[in-house]
């Protein structure tokens, strides 16, 4: 059982610490319970409680009628709010909601709805990776164990990996060679996973090395596969803790090629100004390089 306090609260449901407390005093929206020095603390069934709250207060619905509703009514009217595919926020919120259930048709529904209605780039750039932010603050504060990420995440990556599939063979007569890749230690591979469906959208090849992948690996695969671009990038300094070293000697060793580096390394590159490297912070920014 997941365990919050009002701040995390706020962060997950985009309800503010003090409204949170307005409400509980003159609606007694939430029950919070107290720890031994009075201080509050609430549940997981408090926080989807919440998180439907905010649904349908976004939505335009009163507070005043919302809070005389049960939770069984206020997820049946959240859900009736899912279909409103323009909302991000309530897709965002029905995502949490499924993945602290582990709702696997859930995530999927989400996802499938949104991406008939916006499309597969727009759901990941406005749905996923916004969640996906809520879920990194779940996991530094310890409200999401290893399992519940991991189920969502695997969930995520399956989606991608079946889209980057769907893409028919690169056939465009300039087409250019991209192989992607992170750095040792380096696993968070969602962001690259979407930079491969992009890439060969456009109609490039791409080969596809994936997480952790040791230097000598990448020499010997650069060598036989002979990319015009290596793309890479770390989510934080925890797996490249010398990130000028280590983008100084993928800049000498791969000279000859056009290097992109995304996350915590794009800052690095762009104070230190290496040649051959170059900072993606953005979809806008990799596609000048499409």
């Amino acid at each position: 059982m997941g365990r919050y306090t009002l701040v995390e609260l706020e962060k997950l449901s985009g309800i503010l610490a003090h409204t949170i407390r307005v409400w509980e005093r003159r609606y007694d929206i939430l029950k919070p319970q107290r720890t031994d020095t009075n201080r509050r603390w609430y549940d997981d069934d408090d926080l989807r409680r919440l998180i439907n709250i905010s649904t349908l207060y976004h939505a335009g619905t009163k507070i005043s009628r919302i809070a005389g509703l049960s939770n069984s009514e206020l997820e049946k009217m959240a859900v009736l709010q899912e279909k409103d595919t323009s909302a991000y926020d309530v897709q965002i919120n029905s995502l949490v909601v499924a993945m602290l259930s582990f709702n696997e048709s859930a995530v999927n529904e989400v996802l499938l709805r949104s991406v008939i209605s916006i499309g597969f780039e727009e759901t990941i750039t406005g749905i996923v990776f916004p969640f996906l932010k809520r879920v990194g603050f779940l996991w530094q504060t310890g409200s999401v164990t290893a399992g519940t990420e991991h189920f969502v995440t695997n969930l995520l990556r399956n989606r991608l990996i079946s889209s980057i599939d769907s893409i028919p063979p690169a056939n465009r007569p300039d087409r250019k060679r991209f192989m992607l890749f992170l750095p040792e230690n380096e696993l968070h591979e969602l962001g690259l996973l979407f930079y491969a469906y992009l890439i060969r959208s456009a109609g490039h090849d791409i080969l596809y090395l994936g997480q952790s992948t040791p230097f000598h690996s990448l020499a010997e695969a650069c060598e036989k596969w002979q990319p015009d671009f290596l793309v890479t990038g770390a989510l934080s300094q925890l797996a490249v803790p010398e990130p000028d070293e280590y983008l100084s000697k993928l800049g000498g060793t791969f000279s000859t090629r056009k290097i992109l580096v995304s996350g915590s390394l794009s800052g690095v590159a762009t104070s230190q100004g290496f040649p051959n490297i170059y900072p993606v912070r953005t979809v806008a920014d990799l596609k000048t390089h499409l």
